[in-house]
């Protein structure tokens, strides 16, 4: 499916060239497909809002969006003919991990430019790739460093004592929860359980029995959203209650509270994302983008906002947006520079890897209020939790 989206209303040419052509596959269809929604809309946003001010090098920004399904062999397709057939002039990342690392093969063997929204895990930089960047705060390792800082800095008769982990096997949902794990254990934790369980399971209850079992103080789940609701209605029924509750994804989607019910405070998650950050560039990003799509953005459609604000910075400093030489200048900018987005300034190491951490989150209330860091947080941190 090919979808030509964000384009100017001016028609015809700006400054004697046509429009700059940006080809992206996402996953509409298939196992990815509400985040991979949530991607084109922040997309969509973008080129919106940069073609609202006369677009990029005065030409009109143009989207060409092709469907992978979900499909790893089908991405490596559509950036083929992106690239080769259409002739676009840059491409950006799709959704997922296990997407972005065959994709950005593609990028890298015609010398692209290949910022992307969604492959954090940290198999994404030893590819060796030296044109992809991610566009977000932090890899999945490293989301929950502030709170592991938090949980080693409590005073000893206060910190939790053992961990408990239960984790998809998904790069991103493990990455995240190992890293907080890892962290933890070399801290002076102890690990008490540690599960794994396929994607697409629905039944926890030999998991969660031998997570209650642990008395765990701590429970990490390397979670989507169903998996990780469903892990929560396990465990609350055999009565187990932690100290403190992470998961990777489920407590930031919308629908998190209607499936738990009053039993979500307390919970907490990372994010790399929030509407009330003070960056320069999100007030309008957030005011923009509920006009244009009537809701307010989330972390998926900030992080692919922050994807254009970065390919828009290097267009705008190389002066060039085309195939050829022009990608090593726009390689160079983004390499060498910081770039101020709506999830905070950016910056990268030489594997594309991002220098920072994510905020966390914790429902409070019946709200989640951003806890940590101390510099941003609009509510302490609440430890222990509640029961659930």
């Amino acid at each position: 499916m090919l979808l030509i989206t964000g384009c100017s209303e001016q028609s015809g040419e700006q400054g004697g060239k046509g429009p700059i052509k940006i080809g992206i596959s996402l996953p509409l269809t298939g196992d990815f497909s509400e985040p991979g929604k949530g991607v084109q809309q922040g997309y969509q946003a973008w080129a919106k809002i940069v073609n609202d001010k006369g677009g990029l090098l005065g030409r009109p920004v143009e989207l060409k969006i092709l469907d992978d399904q979900s499909n790893a062999d089908r991405v490596v397709a559509d950036y083929e003919q992106l690239i080769g057939k259409d002739q676009v002039d840059l491409v950006v990342g799709p959704f997922s991990t296990r997407l972005v690392v065959p994709a950005a093969r593609v990028a890298e063997e015609y010398d692209m430019l290949f910022v992307e929204p969604a492959g954090a895990a940290k198999e994404v930089f030893a590819q060796g790739f030296q044109n992809l960047f991610y566009a977000a705060p932090a890899v999945a390792n490293d989301h929950y460093n502030y709170l592991a800082e938090a949980i080693l800095a409590m005073p000893a008769g206060q910190r939790p004592r053992t961990v408990a982990v239960a984790s998809m096997d998904d790069p991103f949902a493990q990455g995240t929860a190992y890293g907080l794990r890892d962290k933890l254990k070399a801290g002076g934790l102890s690990i008490v359980a540690d599960e794994v369980y396929p994607p697409n399971t629905t039944d926890f209850g030999q998991i969660a029995a031998k997570i209650a079992a642990s008395k765990a103080d701590v429970l990490i789940g390397g979670s989507q959203y169903q998996d990780g609701v469903n892990l929560i209605v396990a465990l609350r029924q055999l009565r187990y209650q932690p100290k403190l509750a992470a998961f990777s994804t489920a407590p930031t989607e919308p629908e998190f509270a209607k499936a738990i019910g009053d039993k979500t405070e307390g919970v907490l998650s990372p994010t790399g994302y929030s509407q009330d950050a003070p960056y320069p560039s999100n007030s309008e990003f957030v005011e923009k983008y509920k006009a244009q799509f009537g809701q307010d953005p989330e972390e998926d459609q900030a992080n692919a906002y922050t994807t254009g604000q970065v390919v828009e910075a290097a267009v705008k400093a190389a002066g060039c947006a085309e195939q050829g030489e022009c990608q090593k200048k726009l390689v160079d900018f983004v390499r060498k520079n910081k770039i101020e987005t709506v999830v905070g300034p950016l910056t990268w190491d030489a594997t594309g890897k991002p220098q920072g951490a994510h905020m966390i989150q914790q429902w409070r209330g019946g709200e989640i209020k951003i806890v940590l860091p101390e510099n941003l947080k609009e509510a302490d941190l609440l430890y222990p939790k509640p029961a659930w």
